[in-house]
């Protein structure tokens, strides 16, 4: 072969493996996200960003689209009962978990169970109406429910319908976290604490051809402004919660894409109640003392400096737009002269100091900032204590603290953003509020389904709560993301959660 025909051979040797090269390179959707996530266990966990990762592991029994209606995911229907007692659920066939077993009614029946029973299940309050699961047949459950139970279906979408492999996790018990098996488009892979979560395309998919990415890296990365010099940079693909302040450079970058959504949750202050020693104070014991701590806030001042007025101002655990949403109880002003009289009335030596329990993120620090000069005004002295996010969740528990800022992703029935916190045994009642008449209205609102009966009885919620409970609210954020445009098909959903499935990574 002479020297012009050994360089032709050549140069279509190379295009032929640089073609393959280009066939078999896998995509990577690099993501950031605000905080590390607690265990990857759906039982388990509790976390906002850990429901954002198990979207692309766990697939649930259902979902809900981009207008909030709930839709069949590993469920392709349901009927309930004219009675309200019971809801059978139909199975979607052919799905298979990550370590190849099937998806069935057994299976299905495992994984409610487990989060029933569960030590240390953060999701059986959420099912508690559940008191056993039939299978009916190989791709048929049916729930038997204690009561009728409005909030079952809406749950559902969520973690406590989250199905695990009963193989993987009978031989992790409480491990299972360390190394999660579902049914999801994707597998786990690894974790590296405070750096990263790698997730793999699962080969047998159930709808794997709305699947497109071969591998998705979420990064944990805390300071808001890192995060997005790591955007801007090529680091990362997709960050969530993009502060409220760089959403206007965001918007103007071509190199960039802003997408926003208004959140389904709240962000409040947990007050601590009986939880321990440090529940030992006036604070605690006087609810006065608590609500002249609300009237030191201004609420829109709050919006206004910190998120450039971006956010829903509110006083109650559903925004102003929703169906349940109390017109009769008004967000209140700030009052400081009312505060100081009702501090004085109480029989408070000012200033009143308060530990100020505050998860580690820009805008988290910037509006307890704000809160502790209102504060200071009326009398209260906040000792801010910045935590690390879970950690933070773990010293709640304990009741190591006073004040905590904690926020509240949101679900679709308003029951999701009450009942653990307000329920003398709910799980994230970290303030540990506790009232037997509160219960009963709880429990019964989650027991009718007319919209009219169940707001009555929410308003006679609010009238207690909204006065003597361990939760003031402060606003709903605006949800806001912050991507490459070589990422297609991504939409801000109104649980806030990432969706994986029709995303695509172009040039």
């Amino acid at each position: 072969m002479n020297t012009l025909a050994l360089m032709r051979h050549g140069l279509a040797l190379a295009a032929a493996f640089a073609i393959a090269g280009a066939a078999t390179a896998q995509t990577t959707l690099r993501i950031g996200l605000a905080e590390d996530p607690d265990e990857l266990d759906p039982t388990k966990a509790r976390t906002y960003v850990g429901r954002i990762v198990f979207a692309s592991l766990c697939d649930k029994l259902f979902d809900i689209d981009d207008k909030l209606n709930i839709v069949g995911q590993l469920a392709t229907g349901h009927e309930t009962a004219a009675d309200g007692r019971s809801m059978t659920i139909r199975l979607r066939p052919g799905v298979k978990f990550h370590d190849g077993e099937p998806f069935t009614a057994e299976a299905a029946k495992f994984s409610i169970e487990r989060h029933l029973t569960m030590q240390g299940s953060f999701r059986r309050a959420e099912i508690a109406q559940i008191d056993r699961v039939e299978v009916v047949d190989p791709l048929t459950i049916r729930l038997q429910l204690k009561t009728p139970f409005a909030p079952l279906l809406a749950q559902l979408t969520d973690r406590a319908g989250m199905m695990v492999s009963p193989k993987a996790a009978q031989a992790l018990g409480d491990k299972f976290g360390t190394a999660p098996v579902c049914a999801g488009p994707y597998r786990f892979v690894e974790r590296v604490a405070q750096d990263r979560i790698v997730v793999e395309r699962f080969a047998d998919y159930w709808d794997k051809a709305r699947v497109h990415i071969d591998r998705i890296v979420y990064r944990p990365i805390q300071d808001s402004t890192v995060r997005l010099a790591n955007l801007k940079s090529g680091q990362l693909d997709l960050l969530e919660r993009l502060l409220a302040t760089d959403a206007p450079q965001v918007s103007k970058d071509p190199k960039l894409k802003l997408a926003t959504g208004t959140e389904l949750g709240y962000q409040g202050i947990t007050m601590n109640l009986t939880n321990g020693e440090k529940a030992n104070t006036p604070f605690a014991k006087d609810a006065r003392v608590r609500r002249a701590f609300e009237l030191s806030l201004d609420r829109d001042a709050i919006n206004q400096v910190v998120f450039n007025g971006i956010n829903k101002v509110n006083n109650q655990w559903v925004s102003p737009t929703n169906p349940f949403y109390q017109a009769k109880f008004p967000t209140p002003k700030r009052d400081v002269a009312r505060a100081r009289a009702l501090l004085k009335e109480a029989g408070v030596t000012t200033p009143l100091a308060l530990d100020f329990m505050v998860p580690n993120n820009p805008e988290t620090r910037a509006v307890a900032e704000v809160m502790q000069s209102m504060a200071a005004e009326a009398g209260f002295d906040l000792k801010i204590r910045v935590t690390e996010f879970a950690t933070s969740l773990n010293e709640a528990e304990k009741g190591n603290f006073q004040l905590y800022m904690l926020a509240w992703s949101g679900r679709t029935d308003p029951d999701g953003n009450i009942y653990s916190f307000a329920s003398c045994k709910g799980p994230l009642n970290y303030g540990r509020y506790c009232n037997a008449e509160m219960d009963a209205l709880l429990d019964k609102a989650r027991s009718v389904t007319a919209v009219p009966e169940r707001k009555a009885l929410y308003e006679q919620v609010a009238q207690r709560w909204l006065t003597e409970g361990s939760v003031v609210y402060l606003y709903h954020r605006a949800l806001l993301f912050a991507h490459s445009p070589r990422l297609e098909g991504f939409k801000v959903m109104p649980d806030g959660l990432i969706r994986v499935t029709d995303l695509k990574l172009g040039r």
